[in-house]
């Protein structure tokens, strides 16, 4: 990976000048809206919004100092909207995990896997543009560290979760964290967005060898 084509990853538009980061704003807006109203749990549904929309302010208010390329805030606005579309039925209760229970009679819910695999998936890319412009990684770290940062993040998540659970009290586990009967159900969320993230890497090393 050279440090030429990672140095053209990232962008500098003006925002008044980037339509299409505007327009995934707009999609967002309206789709967030919509899944604010009538939550199947009102609560829950404001612990995950609260911390999404931390994560945006967060973006919103460094943006002046570090603006991230149009394709990673594509890929965060998907994962976005996979945790707002929870948030509104609940992880537990999607209509996707109704269709995968009733089509394969799963005993549990998978749709928590998935966005735990999205999220290793999808800000793989974004934490590679940081670390890229802060740490001015080159070679085999370019890989490496991306990977890490993700699993970290992942397992800072779990400790969040965790308190948040305790806080809760006796339904904090099924508010919060979410096991289903799973002991290893932390570990495996883990390993899920290390895979994503070991899967994004890989896709990008692909693609730029068979460029060059």
């Amino acid at each position: 990976m050279t440090d030429e084509r990672l140095e053209r990853i990232n962008t500098s538009i003006p925002f008044v000048r980037n339509k299409p980061l505007q327009l995934m704003i707009f999609v967002f807006i309206i789709f967030f809206g919509l899944m604010a109203i009538s939550p199947t749990n009102r609560s829950q549904w404001l612990a995950n919004s609260l911390s999404l929309i931390v994560v945006i302010l967060i973006l919103v208010f460094t943006y002046k100092w570090f603006r991230f390329s149009n394709l990673s805030y594509l890929l965060m606005l998907i994962f976005f909207c996979l945790h707002t579309y929870a948030a509104h039925y609940t992880y537990e209760g999607t209509p996707f995990d109704h269709w995968l229970k009733s089509s394969f009679h799963t005993k549990r819910s998978y749709y928590d896997r998935i966005v735990h695999f999205a999220f290793g998936l999808l800000f793989t890319y974004p934490f590679l543009e940081i670390l890229k412009s802060k740490v001015k990684l080159c070679g085999i770290w370019s890989y490496i560290l991306p990977v890490v940062v993700i699993l970290g993040f992942s397992a800072l998540f779990e400790i969040f979760e965790m308190l948040a659970a305790l806080i809760a009290g006796s339904n904090g586990e099924a508010k919060f964290v979410g096991m289903q009967g799973d002991v290893f159900d932390t570990q495996k969320d883990m390993a899920l967005a290390f895979l994503g993230g070991v899967v994004w890497i890989g896709i990008l090393a692909w693609m730029i060898g068979k460029k060059e």
